[in-house]
């Protein structure tokens, strides 16, 4: 039914969260299978990466407006939740594929036109058998997606260009983009910054990408990333940090230098615990509670045993990067304080 579903859409889109990512030695059978679909597909969770840098099928933005546009919507792992506007964003005349292990999840808000009770990643590889080939028909809505990623990357870059502190934020993160190694393990820890990097940073790899999941579970990321440098030691594994979340894991500096485990910790410091500052000043006209301050991070982890690095010129990110990445290649964890401003990039993020 699903296949049949697909042969007759001309606009179909899929969205695969972290539940299609439980078998990870299935992570490339994937991959190919989504490729052999041949359908536009938005990534979220531990499923970014899946496509790897630069995906042509792989959209990053507009996922709301393709999901309002789309007559014909692909769930695997991922519930009609506040992600997806509790499914209010999706096109009311659209069918609905949804794979889910949880029962309760498939009917979550909004009831599919197919629910599929079983394992997202098992079904989508039978799904890409039985399917057959991609319809010619999609590519001109597929490039019409494309044509608004292009067009949201422009604004991005636009955005970066704009004086904010010391540095911009999001110039800030399309720098580290740049200059992150093909072997990264990227784990984000944090609320406006990290998610900032979700939209940004693009995972090099399947399985390259941890982050504080749907709940915003903040403090995963020395954790993380200590499993995924035992786990991946060739690999070169930087934790994304909000200032905030920084406070709830920094001291993990001390196992890291004890244990010769070379993580890089990049942490952007605004002074502010920004996602909630942002929306609670307009809404309720008060910051209370959510200042901080440009505290030394980088001091904090050198007194734990690794090397810090304050970082406050943009130009100067590559260069800082290079030399934590080899500080950490010998067994030296490394934080880059890196001193940043405060953008509108995402207004009106906090679900409500």
């Amino acid at each position: 039914r699903a296949a049949g579903m697909l042969s007759g859409c001309l606009k179909p889109v899929m969205v695969i969260g972290s539940q299609a990512m439980l078998f990870p030695e299935m992570a490339a059978r994937l991959s190919a299978a989504v490729e052999r679909l041949g359908v536009p597909v938005f990534l979220a969770g531990t499923a970014r990466g899946l496509l790897g840098r630069d995906h042509p099928l792989q959209m990053r933005h507009h996922r709301r407006v393709a999901l309002g546009d789309a007559d014909l919507v692909l769930l695997a792992g991922m519930p009609f939740d506040f992600r997806l506007d509790y499914g209010r964003s999706v096109n009311r005349m659209a069918g609905v594929i949804a794979i889910n292990r949880s029962a309760h999840d498939l009917y979550l808000n909004r009831h599919p036109s197919l629910a599929i009770h079983t394992d997202p990643c098992i079904c989508l590889l039978s799904l890409a058998e039985e399917a057959g080939r991609p319809s010619p028909l999609w590519a001109s809505w597929t490039e019409s997606l494309r044509k608004m990623d292009r067009g949201r990357e422009s604004v991005i870059r636009e955005m970066a260009e704009t004086k904010r502190g010391p540095m911009n934020p999001l110039d800030l993160l399309m720098r580290l983009d740049g200059s992150l190694p093909d072997n990264s393990v990227l784990v984000a820890d944090g609320g406006d910054f990290a998610a900032s990097a979700s939209y940004i940073i693009r995972p090099r790899s399947p399985l390259s990408w941890l982050d504080p999941g749907v709940f915003g579970t903040l403090g995963v990321g020395a954790g993380f990333a200590l499993g995924a440098k035992l786990c991946r030691p060739a690999s070169d594994v930087v934790i994304i940090y909000g200032d905030g979340a920084a406070g709830y894991s920094l001291q993990e500096f001390d196992t890291f230098a004890r244990h010769g485990v070379g993580v890089v910790a990049v942490v952007g410091n605004d002074a502010s615990w920004s996602q909630i500052a942002r929306d609670q000043v307009e809404i309720l006209g008060d910051d209370v509670a959510t200042r901080l301050a440009h505290s030394d991070y980088h001091v904090v982890a050198e007194g734990f045993g690794g090397r810090g690095i304050l970082l406050r010129d943009p130009s100067r990110t590559r260069k800082a990067l290079s030399s934590a990445l080899k500080t950490a290649g010998r067994g030296t964890p490394v934080l880059i304080n890196a001193v940043i401003g405060t953008t509108d990039f995402r207004r009106g993020s906090i679900s409500m």
